[in-house]
């Protein structure tokens, strides 16, 4: 009988080795530190991604841009240098996708309202509309933080381009012109480097979760 007793502790002490190598390297699989992917355009729908960038698999980065905020600043890439960003495409009298959107990007504002590292960019695709004034009077009653996050507006062209061209946002079927229009619901998420490292869809709170969630990733890289 002591034999079985003996033998049955012997398998109990095995078994317990076992579990505890199973369980840590459970553990530490599933808290492996995985950096977010950098986005290409050949890694993006070819719908959202200009003809002339489609096969590009390297080196994408944000173009440069020189744009206006609500309160009549000059905003360019220098004011997010070293920066993590969101970046996303609205207009002030959309009645459909954008309320939402700048409903969840105020959530993402509030979440990153004292991290130096993380701001938010939204860019008007009505400049002609949305002027100074009514980008300010929308930012008001929208509680946008002017440290925080900016709304632009600007040359339409230019804005179109980024758009296309450079956040591989929008479908690319028009140039700009008085009759284009973008609309979107597409979040960017965008590195210190100016690269896309994450799409979202800004009207899905789920995806705003995997946003948050995404930007702590990304703030873990500088810190490796």
């Amino acid at each position: 009988m002591s034999s079985i007793f003996k033998d049955y502790k012997i398998f109990a002490i095995v078994f317990g080795v076992i579990s505890i190598i199973i369980v840590t390297i459970i553990y530490n699989t599933l808290n492996t530190y995985r950096p977010l992917p950098i986005y290409q355009p050949s890694m993006v729908s070819t719908e959202l991604v200009d003809s002339t960038l489609q096969y590009k698999k390297k080196y994408h980065k944000i173009a440069d841009f020189s744009l206006t905020n609500q309160n009549g600043q000059t905003i360019t890439q220098n004011d997010y240098k070293d920066k993590i960003y969101v970046a996303d495409f609205f207009f002030t009298t959309c009645p459909t996708i954008c309320p939402i959107m700048t409903k969840n990007m105020a959530r993402v504002q509030k979440e990153i309202l004292n991290d130096d590292e993380v701001m938010l960019l939204s860019h008007s695709v009505t400049p002609k509309t949305d002027t100074v004034a009514q980008l300010k009077r929308y930012a008001l009653k929208k509680g946008v933080n002017d440290k925080k996050w900016n709304l632009v507006t600007g040359d339409k062209k230019q804005i179109y381009a980024l758009a296309r061209k450079s956040y591989l946002a929008v479908k690319d079927d028009g140039d700009g012109g008085p009759f284009d229009m973008v609309h979107t619901e597409n979040f960017m998420l965008i590195d210190k480097k100016r690269q896309i490292r994450g799409f979202y869809d800004g009207t899905n709170p789920e995806e705003i979760e995997n946003l948050l969630n995404d930007i702590a990733i990304l703030k873990e890289e500088y810190l490796q």
